[in-house]
């Protein structure tokens, strides 16, 4: 639809203002106050029309389960967990608790990511990956020779580049100062997803 009525709109506006503001979507009580509402059924009532409309979803079982979606504006947003760290060095115990939820706009990344993880190190610095980056994974258990892969090695985790020989597989640093790390056919050892993208808090 090309037009919306000015209070639909208005929470609209507002439910994007909050999540690319506050990286959160409003609750119903949040809406109904901004904007004098006498109960959250009427703010419920423009979140419903706004889904009828395409123009947010409503995720299962989240209080605050809005996500933009549709034609308006530069992207779409996704949101995504942050699930604890990863090495751009030696590997690092593996931290996958979920630290927090970001909103992001889809079109930052070349797949849509599963989840983030906030890079430790400086062996990827060659790739553009620093030291306290947000990457994008996607989840795969399969990379080319080549791919930027997060991998769990004996149980830890880190980013590197993939490659695979004939008689093991190399995780390749992107800085000089480190080196590969060569995986043995007896060792632990998984493709835990596919580099994708970054974020950069300034």
């Amino acid at each position: 639809m090309d037009t919306l009525p000015p209070k639909r709109a208005a929470v609209l506006a507002f439910l994007r203002d909050q999540v690319e503001g506050q990286g959160r979507a409003p609750s119903l009580a949040e809406i109904a106050d901004e904007f004098g509402f006498a109960s959250r059924n009427a703010a419920q009532k423009h979140v419903q029309a706004l889904v009828a409309d395409g123009l947010i979803e409503l995720v299962p079982g989240q209080k605050r389960g809005i996500r933009l979606v549709g034609g308006r504006g530069p992207g779409q947003l996704v949101s995504l967990p942050v699930l604890g760290r990863v090495a751009a060095g030696s590997p690092i115990g593996a931290d996958i608790g979920l630290d927090q939820q970001v909103w992001l706009d889809r079109t930052l990344f070349s797949l849509v990511p599963d989840y983030l993880l906030k890079v430790q190190g400086d062996s990827m610095i060659d790739d553009g990956i620093l030291d306290g980056d947000l990457v994008g994974v996607h989840r795969t258990s399969e990379a080319r020779n080549g791919q930027v892969v997060v991998a769990r090695v004996e149980g830890e985790i880190t980013i590197k580049r993939f490659e695979r020989g004939r008689k093991n597989i190399r995780l390749l640093p992107r800085n000089p100062a480190h080196a590969p790390i060569v995986v043995e056919p007896h060792q632990d050892f998984a493709i835990e997803g596919v580099y994708c993208g970054l974020v950069r808090k300034g």
